[in-house]
């Protein structure tokens, strides 16, 4: 079931017009040496990919607890900042998820607020180290995303815990907020199914469910094993994306701007189980097909994890498509970009998975 039309998102309507069909893909660095076109050994299994209105990308190295910077074409920016791990824990940190604050709060010292969250990152504090402000692994939490939103007149900083099954909250003091209860949560997803990213889109939160394991710590892979939902910033459920095969332990969410194909003004979900990233229309959530290659074929990237496009500066063309990979099984790693094939004219949406 749909919820469309007791609620509005503040979302464009894709338009209808001749668009490229079909996509390329770019791989711009990896830790494999002619994998790409640059190498970088810290590479490794990147997670989250962040930026600001100007700046390069921020991406959280799982595999070396590192932050590396790159810019639209993958150049290396000479920054890497060190990612602090849990009490009680071991080098390197493993981080996930990361977000860029643009605003005065959450300070990691008196008039610095950070930059780069959970781990918190001011350069006037320490260039080359982040500072942990938010640990939990006491109780056993794993945050695999986080994103920032205002709420009335407050910044909050929003986190995917897929141990316990929970979206929490922390204000600008790194100070848990409370929620009313049942926020962030939708009965139509079955037990078993928790957050496993956030994404603020337009104000909006988008929650990407996947299915525990066992031990409650790692994502299930599978078709249909997945689930999107949009909520407003007090966590009331707004929207659901259409479920079906094409969702697969899904992570990345993005909105497509103008100038990007076919999917121009889609919402962009990226799987990590298949690789293969879906397109939604952002305001009823109908499936309305997936990002396909020169010859027609679903694109499909091992490991698949973070979606973004570039800001028009030095993050790349806003209608590029940024990706982060965890490839080889999470060893290795991918950064690249996925652009309309100019010259294309679209013949309507395909509708359907393969």
């Amino acid at each position: 079931m749909l919820l469309t039309s007791a609620v509005t998102l503040c979302l464009a309507t894709p338009a209808a017009a001749q668009h490229s069909r079909h996509y390329r893909q770019i791989n711009l660095v990896s830790d494999i040496p002619n994998l790409a076109a640059k190498t970088d050994p810290n590479l490794v299994n990147p997670w989250g990919l962040a930026r600001s209105s100007t700046s390069p990308w921020w991406v959280a190295d799982n595999g070396t607890g590192v932050s590396t910077l790159y810019n639209g074409a993958g150049d290396a920016v000479p920054l890497v900042v060190t990612i602090p791990p849990p009490s009680g824990g071991s080098s390197p940190a493993a981080p996930t998820g990361a977000v860029f604050n643009d605003s005065t709060d959450f300070e990691v010292t008196s008039g610095n607020p950070a930059r780069f969250m959970i781990s918190a990152w001011n350069p006037a504090v320490d260039l080359h180290n982040a500072i942990l402000k938010v640990d939990n692994s006491s109780s056993s939490a794993i945050y695999k995303g986080a994103t920032l939103a205002a709420n009335g007149n407050a910044h909050y900083l929003y986190v995917a815990n897929f141990h316990s099954g929970h979206v929490e909250v922390f204000d600008t003091h790194f100070n848990l907020f409370p929620l009313p209860a049942g926020a962030f949560t939708d009965a139509t997803v079955p037990a078993g199914f928790a957050p496993f990213n956030v994404q603020n889109i337009s104000g909006n939160i988008f929650v990407a469910f996947a299915m525990q394991d066992a031990n409650k710590e790692d994502e299930v892979a599978g078709p249909g094993l997945g689930f999107v939902d949009a909520f407003d910033a007090s966590g009331k459920l707004l929207i659901r994306l259409r479920p079906g095969r094409w969702m697969n332990a899904p992570w990345g969410v993005a909105l497509a701007p103008e100038g990007f194909g076919k999917f121009s003004g889609h919402l962009l979900v990226g799987n990590f189980g298949s690789g293969r990233i879906a397109a939604f229309d952002p305001q009823k959530g109908h499936f309305r097909g997936l990002l396909r290659g020169r010859h027609g074929h679903p694109i499909t990237i091992e490991g698949l994890w973070a979606l973004s496009f570039g800001n028009g500066a030095a993050a790349g063309p806003a209608n590029t498509l940024f990706f982060t990979a965890g490839i080889d099984d999470e060893q290795h790693g991918l950064f690249g970009t996925l652009a309309p094939i100019p010259h294309e004219k679209d013949e309507g949406d395909d509708g359907n998975e393969d």
